[in-house]
């Protein structure tokens, strides 16, 4: 099965043999000509029931998707060369089955025809401009996701797991300041079922939802709302932890030095209480990363943060470094916020990184700040010391208090 996963080749000389068809509620009065013309002439359509009561008639041989759906890809790869239709809700490339299948054929061997997707239908329902919108998926993932995208003013229209996850959505909405928000519940699009109720988050009691929905929503924010911002240096109180936490002002430093770039995957080594994973997870949702933490108690605290600020898909590794690092899929950064200082962690860090790999590390240690004199010597980079001071009561008055100095190494790989 690994194979399947591989890239396809870019060319290909196999002439166009598989069809993927968006279909909707309008069934298949709803299809044009040439995707009508496809699916008669297909042997084998592929689809989810839904799909395949949608397009009856089919005189093709037609098979269900299994669970997983991936079990099936051998079989349809296996008639590669005669003609095969597959089914899809809407457009198959908006949070699709598309993508999926473009990951196993080369365009070159496919014809799709896409129906309008659920966005679409729902923008022109309510009149939003889809480039202005936060158009996101609920489906098959945690609500959490949601988290990051609860800006003030904005718009989000979302594809829900069904009819249960609009009342989710206003709970949590709720739970955050977010009560005051409108939601727009679009049932059966396109078709003769369609309906359309609207309801206020924290006052939410619409029942009977059809399992085919998209949620609108239009948000508004209370005074005390935890809007997740859009710049790194989250409040420390947000982050359960223990003190091991890289408190806010050197984080958003540290961000800074790390440079993420879309697409990245972060090492973070002795994670504490996962701030960095989850804010450098934050700035775009194409970054993943792994947060290496050895004490569990922690490692649990970790996974608990990042669903509460909206990243659940942190993979959370939990073991010693330098140990635990064998085996992992190889970062394009890494992060150093405690044990730097222990046999071969920061050695088993630089050969780790290819080439252009950015690595940070920050030490509040005289021996962790030895261990980075001696990698500047040796490797180069750059050594700054960050000291913060916050303005606290003195007595009547007030004077500075100084957080303990923090030694930073920042260096990429040659």
């Amino acid at each position: 099965m690994a194979a399947l996963s591989m890239s396809p080749a870019p060319v290909s000389s196999t002439p166009p043999w598989l069809s993927i068809v968006g279909i909707g509620e309008d069934s298949r009065a709803g299809l044009s000509p040439a995707a009508a013309a496809v699916l008669d002439a297909a042997e084998v359509v592929y689809g989810g029931a839904r799909h395949l009561a949608l397009a009856a008639p089919v005189t093709a041989e037609t098979r269900i998707w299994p669970r997983p759906i991936s079990d099936a890809y051998p079989g349809l790869l296996a008639r590669r060369g005669r003609p095969t239709c597959i089914l899809a809700t809407g457009d198959p490339f908006h949070y699709g089955i598309g993508a999926e299948i473009a990951r196993l054929l080369p365009a070159a061997e496919m014809r799709v025809f896409p129906h309008p997707s659920a966005f679409s239908l729902a923008a022109a329902r309510l009149g939003w401009p889809l480039a202005e919108s936060t158009c996101l998926t609920l489906h098959g993932r945690a609500l959490e996701r949601i988290v990051p995208h609860l800006q003030p003013g904005a718009r989000l229209l979302v594809l829900t797991w069904d009819g249960t996850t609009p009342q989710a959505v206003a709970t949590l909405l709720t739970e955050r300041g977010f009560g005051r928000s409108r939601l727009t519940i679009l049932e059966a699009m396109g078709g003769p079922r369609e309906s359309r109720r609207e309801a206020v988050a924290d006052a939410f009691a619409l029942t009977g939802i059809d399992p085919l929905n998209t949620l609108a929503v239009e948000i508004v924010a209370d005074a005390d709302a935890r809007v997740v911002t859009l710049s790194p240096g989250l409040d420390d109180a947000w982050f359960e932890n223990d003190g091991q936490l890289t408190k806010a002002d050197i984080r958003a430093v540290t961000l800074a030095a790390l440079r993420p770039r879309a697409g990245q995957l972060l090492w973070d080594i002795g994670a504490g209480a996962g701030s960095i994973s989850i804010e450098w997870m934050l700035r775009h949702p194409s970054l993943r990363s792994l947060a290496i933490e050895a004490n569990p108690l922690r490692a649990a605290r970790i996974a608990r943060n990042a669903a509460r600020l909206g990243v659940p898909d942190l993979r959370i590794v939990e073991g010693a470094a330098p140990a635990v690092l064998d085996g992992l899929a190889p970062p394009d950064a890494i992060f150093i916020g405690g044990g730097v200082a222990g046999d071969g962690v920061l050695a088993s860090a630089v050969d780790a990184l290819g080439p252009g790999g950015r690595l940070v590390a920050n030490v509040v240690t005289l021996e962790g700040e030895a261990v980075l004199l001696a990698a500047l010597a040796r490797h180069g980079g750059r050594l700054k010391r960050l000291s913060i001071a916050h303005a606290d009561p003195v007595g009547h008055l007030h004077g500075w208090r100084a957080a303990m100095p923090v030694t930073q190494w920042a260096w990429t790989k040659p």
